[in-house]
């Protein structure tokens, strides 16, 4: 498995806590399981503790998107170093998961989990995966949704460095605002230069019917 696909970690983390909303997805051990996805034996070690943890790890990665998105990315980094000397991972060769048509394994780096607890195995994992991407594609590949109220992470993988938002549903509610304040706005234009022209012709008949002077 590819390290970058961990930076997924980073985003359902972050994810998991819509601070606008006031909603909070991460309030149980089985909550902590679900982040890992099905199969991962280090879920198996999730305890009521590592709620807290990964509540604090969360905070410390969303900040790291806010600054990516904010165009600083000296302090996106810093905020990652610090998370990633602090959750230090053990990298090995793997080829157990894939094989080539000649079924000879096909050598990859992996993750492996000498974590003393979930949480610290999650935050690892995630922020490897995430610098790994950072390091490949950029920092402005890290942004956070821009159809408020929702503040979700995303990683920008468009050929062109576009992506604005976290999901399809989100860029299509950010259009049809946009859309409907575009109407708004020439609606009251329209309004505006009506009344404008209704006074230069009451203005104009006005003066045709005035007494010419003697």
């Amino acid at each position: 498995m590819e390290l970058a696909y961990y930076s997924d970690y980073a985003v359902r983390l972050v994810n998991s806590e819509e601070p606008a909303r006031g909603t909070d997805a991460l309030t149980s051990v089985e909550a902590v399981r679900e982040l890992f996805g099905a199969g991962a034996q280090a879920a198996r070690r999730a305890a009521d503790s590592d709620v807290t943890r990964l509540r604090s790890v969360r905070a410390r990665l969303r900040a790291v998107f806010e600054a990516a998105a904010e165009g600083d990315e000296v302090r996106a980094v810093d905020l990652l170093n610090a998370l990633l000397m602090e959750f230090p991972v053990s990298p090995q060769i793997s080829g157990h998961e894939f094989r080539d048509d000649d079924g000879r394994p096909k050598w990859h780096m992996h993750i492996a989990d000498h974590a003393a607890n979930a949480s610290a195995s999650y935050t690892a994992t995630a922020c490897m995966g995430l610098a790994v991407h950072l390091t490949e594609y950029g920092v402005d590949r890290l942004g956070i949704c821009q159809a408020a109220p929702c503040r979700n992470a995303y990683l920008d993988t468009s050929t062109n460095r576009s992506r604005r938002y976290c999901s399809d549903r989100c860029a299509t509610r950010a259009n049809v605002a946009a859309y409907r304040a575009r109407k708004r706005l020439e609606s009251r234009e329209a309004e505006v230069a009506g009344t404008a022209r209704s006074g230069l012709s009451a203005d104009a008949s006005h003066a045709s019917s005035a007494p010419a002077d003697r």
